[in-house]
């Protein structure tokens, strides 16, 4: 079997070059799906790099990515296949009445008129392929279930095509912001990873790597910030996205030493939710002078 990795350490320096900052765990779970043929699902809080990861997985590998974003009320016609109806009718128009109708029909279910969505087009796939199915704790049990068969054999059954099998095991990433509970038979057929917000030294790496013209102190003291911010009892707390937002804007205004003032102004960045924002805001007030030093 063709390996994409030859070892965790190889994964780590790929991703690193890929701008994706991966502990152990994340390169040493990637690994294991590329060895063990499985999909993972990533966990954890919106915001926090899932969609990234797999992002980035693809983009080490030369692999090609096919994106399933979920939603409620997505089904099956939008995730494996329909067909084109309106060109089914034309194709009937056309035919008069003369013809046979045994013969229209064979015609009509034909590849002509398939309509590939992203789980059939990843089982189709013959290039090497990244199915990444985003926030799949929004869909409803049905899709679930269908999703499951699907990832279970790597092979669809099309009544009028016959049954498509998978001639490569494509690498398949599912996230999740846990929202809702997952079957324990999705979990069951899956690695499971969970990635939570970065510790204080990460986050300042990750806004090193990812916001140009961005130095060491000005990283430092974003990240202790943003750490004591989530600490807060927010309705929603700071993604690394809104982290490195926030540091470009800083970059932006020509700040390199937060205060205060400079905090209580741009927090707009960090949080979208008036409460939070005042909250935010009164624990600036507390500690005006030495903001970043009391974020530890």
């Amino acid at each position: 079997m063709d390996f994409r990795f030859e070892d965790v350490d190889g994964v780590r320096r790929s991703l690193a070059d890929a701008n994706y900052l991966a502990d152990d765990g994340i390169a040493g779970i990637v690994y294991l799906a590329d060895r063990l043929g499985k999909p993972i699902l990533v966990e954890g809080p919106a915001g926090t790099g899932k969609t990234q990861l797999a992002q980035s997985v693809a983009e080490i590998t030369g692999a090609r990515l096919i994106r399933l974003q979920c939603y409620e009320g997505l089904d099956e016609s939008k995730a494996l296949y329909e067909w084109n109806y309106k060109k089914q009718l034309l194709r009937i128009q056309a035919s008069g009445d003369d013809n046979d109708w045994s013969e229209i029909e064979d015609d009509l279910f034909s590849e002509e008129f398939l309509l590939t969505r992203p789980l059939l087009e990843a089982i189709r796939a013959e290039d090497r392929v990244l199915l990444l199915v985003d926030e799949v704790d929004r869909l409803e049990v049905e899709t679930e279930a269908l999703l499951l068969e699907i990832l279970s054999e790597y092979q669809v059954s099309i009544p009028e095509l016959g049954t498509v099998k998978a001639t490569q095991v494509p690498l398949v990433f599912l996230t999740s912001n846990a929202t809702r509970e997952l079957s324990e038979a999705l979990k069951r057929r899956c690695l499971y990873l969970y990635i939570d917000y970065p510790d204080l030294e990460r986050e300042r790496e990750i806004v090193m790597a990812k916001v140009p013209g961005v130095d060491a102190n000005l990283a430092d003291q974003v990240a202790r910030i943003v750490r004591s911010i989530r600490q807060l009892d927010l309705k929603k707390s700071p993604s690394v996205s809104e982290t490195l937002d926030w540091a470009r804007t800083l970059v932006l205004l020509g700040i390199d030493k937060v205060d205060a003032q400079s905090a209580t102004d741009t927090v707009n960045i960090l949080l979208k939710y008036r409460t939070d924002i005042d909250k935010a805001v009164k624990e600036f007030a507390d500690r005006p002078d030495d903001l970043v030093d009391d974020a530890t």
